[in-house]
């Protein structure tokens, strides 16, 4: 097995960051494939914030693949690990700059900002500790700026300004953070359009280059395409239309290549507006549909996803269903539909403990059906396990919903008490007489015709709140009733009975 050193607060892990970088190429098959081999990977070693960076930013590559019902599943995952108090963490500040990328996509763009905000202020908390905490507090930076970038552009012009002033400002001081080639490319193409949004053209475009040439030097299509958007919007200002519309058109040709719709749809409306300056109609009208199939590609993909996570949640609940039936199932005896032996052992220790809190007398009604291997030889076993259901239906009727009826083995019976009441010294043998003339009285005709009616013998014993010392003694009981004639009542004289607490 390969090994791999442990992750470190911050750290993102090495194929992961692979994974991204061909989601930026352009490599979108060779990233499905890679991401795919690495998803189900968590680094050793990582504690709760380093498991939820990782996490989310794999739902931010998942989301970048298309791959909606995974991200929001690694997302959901991930945002659970980060409750709690995470002040300085620089793990948890890279979640948090990853879930508020999933917030954008999906249109929460004020609680994408906030969550971009507060993962500044944990970074910068964790950059005063650790180089890993300067290198997040970078990252946060770049993603916190760029966004507001794109709030400057979509807010009203007066406001606008004050927006990629706040940008510039959060983008220059990433950039005197950064180590990392690639993110310094990220943090200066969106420095750059800041600049370009206060005016600063001839500077702006002096980094949008730099930023270009980088790109191209390592095949960095989303840099590329963010640079190149960038003069555009400068030659757009300096009303020089045609090198824009020519910048724009390969902005949105990037755009296209690393499959990026949020991007896409701002570069072509862009593009948009620089064509109908020009009074380029065939331009424009090209550009609106590219913005229109851009928007119209991230709606439905999310409304895919959406749609998919939904059905996975619906099979997980229908999963979940037919596990808690199939446990049921297995507490439940097939033939009469009463709870079984398992079904009995696992509500009886909570039944007896609630009974004896109140102060009440717990009672176990055992019930042995009399003869009853003469019934089946008789009559047959069809008519057995009839003779079977009946009894069961008249124990139901006997008892009420709070009592815990179930068959213990073959023609065995046995009836918890749930909470006898006041007068609980003595409602065990009447519950045990009265089930016993109803088994007596009954029409049996139906079901056995002439063949000799049924009876019952049961025991009866109260005592401590313990299934298997009140069974011990029913069963006792039990033995005394069959000994003494059968169809009888006998309750066991030495079960150690509780004094009822006075009042209840």
């Amino acid at each position: 097995m390969e090994q791999r050193e442990p992750l470190v607060a911050g750290q993102v892990p090495q194929l992961d960051l692979e994974v991204k970088a061909l989601l930026n190429a352009g490599r979108l098959p060779e990233a499905n494939s890679l991401f795919d081999q690495v998803v189900s990977r968590v680094p050793p070693g990582a504690d709760r914030w380093q498991r939820s960076a990782v996490l989310v930013n794999r739902a931010k590559l998942a989301w970048r693949l298309g791959r909606i019902p995974l991200a929001l599943e690694l997302a959901a995952e991930g945002w659970t690990d980060l409750d709690g108090e995470h002040s300085d963490n620089a793990a948890a500040a890279q979640a948090m700059h990853a879930l508020a990328y999933l917030l954008e996509g999906i249109g929460n763009r004020r609680a994408a900002v906030d969550m971009l905000r507060l993962s500044v202020q944990v970074a910068r908390k964790a950059a005063e500790t650790s180089e890993d905490g300067v290198e997040v507090l970078a990252h946060c930076l770049q993603g916190l700026g760029g966004t507001l970038n794109f709030r400057a552009i979509s807010s009203p012009p007066d406001r606008a300004p004050a927006i990629f002033e706040e940008a510039r400002g959060y983008l220059k001081e990433g950039l005197e953070l950064v180590e990392d080639e690639q993110m310094r490319r990220a943090l200066l193409a969106a420095y750059s359009r800041s600049l370009a949004g206060v005016g600063e053209l001839e500077q702006a475009e002096e980094n949008a280059r730099e930023t270009l040439r980088q790109a191209e030097d390592a095949g960095d299509k989303w840099a590329m395409a963010v640079s190149g958007w960038v003069l555009a919007v400068v030659r757009r200002e300096q009303d020089r239309l045609v090198e824009a519309r020519t910048l724009a058109s390969r902005a949105v040709a990037a755009a296209e290549a690393i499959n990026d719709p949020s991007l896409l749809l701002r570069f072509s409306l862009d593009l948009a507006d620089i064509c109908a300056r020009m009074d380029d109609h065939v331009g424009e009208a090209t550009a609106l549909r590219c913005s229109v199939a851009a928007g119209k590609t991230a709606t439905e993909t999310l409304q895919e996803g959406l749609a998919q996570a939904l059905e996975q949640r619906r099979v997980a609940v229908q999963a979940q269903r037919l596990a808690v039936a199939a446990q049921e199932a297995a507490a439940r005896d097939p033939l009469t539909g009463l709870a079984n032996r398992l079904g009995l052992e696992r509500a009886a220790a909570g039944l007896l403990e609630s009974t004896a809190a109140r102060g009440r007398v717990p009672w176990l009604v055992l019930v042995d059906v009399d003869r009853f291997k003469g019934v089946n030889d008789d009559a047959g076993h069809a008519a057995g396990d009839a003779t079977l259901r009946e009894i069961a239906q008249l124990l139901r009727r006997e008892c009420r919903s709070a009592d815990l009826v179930a068959r213990w083995a073959g023609d065995e019976f046995v009836v918890l008490l749930g909470d006898p009441g006041a007068n609980s010294m003595e409602v065990g043998p009447t519950v045990a007489e009265r089930i016993r003339a109803a088994v007596d009285h009954h029409d049996w005709t139906m079901v056995l015709g002439t063949t000799r009616r049924p009876t019952v013998s049961i025991g009866v014993a109260a005592g401590p709140a313990k299934l298997d010392q009140l069974f011990a003694a029913a069963d006792m009981a039990l033995y005394r009733a069959k000994r003494h004639g059968r169809n009888r009542v006998e309750v066991e004289p030495h079960a150690e009975v509780p004094e009822p607490v006075p009042g209840t």
